[in-house]
């Protein structure tokens, strides 16, 4: 028994980051489950003098909700104790705050000159004697870097990250020890230019200095050395400031670097009285760089071109070692598609999304600074040497998040969306979860992130970054009445309070609540959650319906009768009305949860009116919806719309709705998360697989196989003759459509429903021909849950699973078609598939009671029949009816190909088949494995 990991507010070892509603939390290795005992010590100095203790308690869960009062820039060291009765377990760890409340010493400082795009701030730093501990505490905008003897501190980029800074900027945190550590004389710079604050940004080449107009910075380095004294070197007037190499920068533009020139014509800073009430401890997860990619392949396009191809696309910046001698020019374009084998970047509107660079000769990595880009592809201009692939690198980088599961089924074209859908979350995770990395938007759409958010959290601990996200769309809301901004910061754009985008508000807390069981995300959202409901209610114009108000409707859905407009056919108030009604239940669920008896009164009655309105609205007494699409079916069985006894009635329809759209999906951005879910959830996992395993347009897998290492904006970015979508949106980097995978996790792998922070969860996949083999893991707040399972191993037909359960996790098990039968987990045999296990690692097999062998059916497409000459040789000798298609294969790849035989029987006068050799063909179809199933 061990302790293998100490979390603190979700974070390791967390440094100056914001501390409120102080969490400890812990996963512990073991072989089995026993009865133990907890214990938490908490220290400054001295160990043996704790700041905070308990007394050892029952484990019943994994954490400690630890309150007492904080003092800043101080480390607190953390021990957790667990014992049994002849074992004991510690682990130490750490945090540290940052300056809290206490007013910072420092000053605003810039240069005189607004107009520089690159200000460097020096100080020459005399360390007279030994430094015991150094931390610097600062923050600077647009963006900074900052270096001590021309080393960069720190391994994030992009600081402080975006924010709306009017209203709060973060102050960073660094450990700058080993820096400082000797007597010595010290050059400290610091590097500054637009970022988000200053540059260019919004729709359609954006606007400029949306939150200020001046490179600033503020900064204290607290000094303690051996000797115990103590010493505090600030920003103030005895800095001095320049002009850096870096001659233009934003984050849509990218940047020109030029390392000829020589900083100089240094000039004393002058002292900003701008506010420091605004300067808070971070909330935001370092941007680091987390993987590197060598360039793959260069690429000679017809166009006469060089381009490297990454093999991926993904978001950070190109790094490149420099050969080329002084004063040559290199400029790369960052593209993620290439058209008729030339390069592409129109699909970027106006971003620029370039990187020049002015070599000084010397021989060196050389990168950007100030900006960051989405591509795959880089074309390269202007360089003098020929290009070695070795020499470039893509820096992938995006917020600093472990990944926390994935799923794998040996389908290459499956396990390759899900990748896709990894990597669309990497690279659209950078400090908000924006909706495209690449071109001219880059905004934390909330919409976006309220649809994702259950997917993201199991692929990835998100905990934190959704944590300041929140406090995000709060700073917004506050300042527009509870309305909640279409994006979140809003960078000076007040539209917004659309359903979906606006429910990110309540669902995004909630969620985060349910999966990781910390109620902080509730607390500290709380009021943002009611002011946004309040505010539907203010401004509807149907009471206890959502009508009257801007809507994006069913966004890009495939249904519209007007194809101008991307909002689909699903009746825009009724998704509204929908969605207000959920949120409400949230707010009731939460004020429960807290203890706020009457907002829990209040919101509960007026979710109650909600659903009744609704029913009233658009539901029959019988269980008709007045609207028939795909996703107002989807909503009514998700949300639970109508009474149990007419969720059938609802499926049915539904799944009559995608028979008359082929099976094919015509949701936009409402409906596409819940399709499969319901299915799968009502009965209908065979339609929900049939669905995800479709390879034509629309589909998920059609984009795998048109090469797309992404998630797509549209299902078809790129259309079939490989050339882009003529509309003007098209990012090959959007994460919303991946939502799906929320599905994979619960129906493919089992990982059912949970409680909240997942100490107990019901295990029950779906298995399906499809895919025979399944496995995947995702790591709860108590440790990893991995499941992988086999299906038709043997002739018996034996289903084989492996099942891992952390310490502190109870797994309800329900196997499917087990009724009854002997199921062998390890030594043990159980009688039937529902039971529970505890930790440990399982070996389960049984024989179900019917085999997961896939056959024809009565309902089975001409098509499909046609397909098979072995199938169509013995319905030849039962009857001659398939004669009509021999004679005419276009029949059978139209609209009488979709039919099956019995309906073409039915309604064809040509065609006749007797009764009793329809029966004998529909019973030959019902015996016959399909045609993959026999290869």
């Amino acid at each position: 028994m061990k302790i293998k990991q100490i979390l603190v507010n979700h974070m390791t070892e967390p440094i100056g980051f914001k501390l409120d509603d102080l969490r400890i939390e812990f996963k512990i290795e073991a072989p089995a489950y026993q009865e133990i005992t907890k214990q938490l010590i908490i220290w400054t100095n001295e160990k043996e003098n704790p700041v905070y203790i308990t007394a050892p308690q029952p484990y019943t869960n994994n954490y400690f909700d630890v309150e007492i009062p904080l003092e800043p820039r101080t480390r607190y060291h953390v021990e957790i104790v667990i014992k049994a009765c002849e074992t004991e377990a510690r682990s130490e760890s750490f945090f540290e705050t940052g300056k809290m409340k206490e007013p910072f010493q420092a000053e605003w400082i810039a240069h005189p000159n607004k107009d520089l795009a690159n200000t460097v701030f020096q100080k020459n730093l005399a360390v007279a004697k030994k430094v015991q501990q150094a931390r610097l505490y600062m923050t600077g905008l647009g963006l900074y870097e900052v270096y001590l003897d021309g080393c960069k501190v720190g391994d994030e980029y992009l600081a402080p990250g975006v924010t709306d800074y009017k209203e709060w900027i973060q102050v960073q945190t660094y450990d700058v020890t080993e820096a400082l550590a000797n007597p010595a004389e010290h050059e400290w710079r610091i590097s500054t230019a637009d970022g988000w604050y200053k540059g260019e940004y919004g729709f359609e080449g954006g606007r400029t200095a949306i939150y200020g107009d001046q490179h600033k910075v503020i900064a204290e380095l607290h000094l303690d050395f051996a000797d115990g004294s103590h010493e505090v070197v600030t920003t103030d007037s005895t800095w001095q400031a320049a002009a850096g190499n870096v001659t233009a920068s934003s984050i849509y533009y990218g940047e020109d670097l030029d390392d000829t020139l020589v900083t100089g014509d240094w000039q004393p800073v002058i002292i900003l009285a701008d506010s420091k009430a605004v300067l808070e401890d971070r909330l935001s997860l370092p941007i680091k760089i987390q993987e590197k990619i060598t360039a793959q392949t260069l690429i000679q396009t017809p166009a006469g071109e060089e381009v490297l191809d990454f093999g991926q696309n993904q978001v950070g910046w190109l790094s490149f070692y420099n050969r080329e001698p002084k004063g040559t020019k290199i400029t790369f374009q960052m593209g993620e598609i290439l058209q008729e084998g030339n390069f592409y970047r129109e699909n970027l509107r106006d971003a620029r999304a370039a990187f020049t660079y002015i070599s000084d000769g010397e021989e060196k990595w050389v990168r950007p600074h100030f900006t960051y880009y989405g591509y795959r592809y880089v074309k390269v201009e202007g360089h003098t040497k020929p290009l070695e692939l070795a020499d470039y690198e893509a820096h992938v980088m995006y917020s600093d998040m472990p990944v926390t599961g994935g799923i794998q089924t040996g389908h290459a074209k499956v396990d390759r969306l899900f990748e896709n859908i990894l990597w669309g979350q990497k690279s659209n995770f950078f400090d908000v979860p924006t909706d495209c990395p690449q071109r001219d938007e880059r905004l934390g759409w909330t919409g976006d992130a309220a649809v994702f958010s259950n997917t993201a959290a199991l692929n990835m601990d998100v905990f934190a970054f959704f944590k300041k996200y929140m406090k995000d769309v709060a700073v917004e809301q506050k300042n527009h009445d509870g309305m909640v901004t279409m994006y979140a910061p809003a960078m000076g754009v007040s539209d917004g309070g659309a359903a979906v985008w606006g429910d990110a508000a309540t669902i995004i807390p909630w969620n985060m609540y349910h999966i990781y069981g910390d109620p902080a995300i509730l607390r500290q959202n709380y009021t943002s959650m009611k002011a946004w409901v309040n505010w539907v209610t203010a401004n509807t114009k149907t009471p206890d319906l959502w009508t009257g108000t801007f809507q994006f409707g069913d966004w890009i859905a495939l249904d519209g009768e007007n194809p101008a407009l991307p909002t689909g056919k699903t009746d825009e108030d009724f998704i509204a009305s929908v969605y207000y009604y959920h949120s409400s239940q949230i707010v009731a669920q939460t004020a429960a949860l807290l203890g706020f008896a009457e907002d829990e009164a209040i919101f509960s009655e007026q979710a109650a009116r909600i659903k009744a309105a609704i029913q009233k609205e658009y539901i029959t007494a019988n269980g008709r919806l007045s609207i028939d699409t795909q996703t107002a079916y989807a909503l009514a069985l998700y949300f639970e719309l109508v009474p149990e006894e007419q969720m059938n009635r609802v499926l049915n329809d539904l799944v009559t709705r995608l028979d008359k759209d082929n099976d094919h999906l015509k949701t936009g951005f409402v409906g596409t998360p819940f399709i499969c879910q319901v299915l799968s959830k009502y009965g209908r996992h065979d339609l929900a697989m049939k669905i995800f395993m479709l390879e034509d347009f629309p589909s998920w897998l059609y984009a795998v196989n048109m090469g797309a290492t992404t998630v797509w904006e549209r299902w078809n970015s790129v259309q079939e003759d490989g050339t882009m979508h003529p509309d003007g949106m098209n990012s090959l980097n959007h994460y919303s459509i991946g939502a799906i995978m929320e599905w994979a996790y619960k129906y493919l792998l089992g990982l059912r429903e949970h409680n909240a922070g997942c100490q107990e969860i019901h295990f029950a996949p779906n298995f399906d021909y499809h895919l025979k083999q399944v496995s995947g893991h995702f790591d709860t707040p108590y440790g990893d849950v991995k499941a992988a399972y086999a299906i038709e191993t043997d002739k018996a037909h034996t289903i084989k699973m492996e099942l891992a359960v952390p310490f502190g996790v109870t797994v309800h098990v329900e196997l499917p078609r087990s009724r009854g039968k002997e199921v062998h987990v390890n030594d043990q045999v159980f009688t039937g598939g529902t039971f529970d296990l505890t930790a440990g690692n399982y070996e389960l097999s049984y024989v179900p009671d019917g085999d997961y062998i896939a056959r024809y059916h009565a309902e089975t497409p001409a098509a499909a029949i046609m397909a098979d000459e072995e199938l169509v040789a013995k319905i030849d000798a039962i009857d001659g009816v398939l004669g009509f298609f021999k004679a005419d294969p276009e029949a059978a790849r139209g609209g009488l190909g979709r039919m099956s035989l019995t309906k073409l029987n039915t309604i064809l006068p040509f065609i006749h088949i007797e009764p009793d050799k329809l029966a004998q063909i529909n019973q030959l179809l019902a015996e016959t494995p399909i045609l993959s199933e026999r290869s």
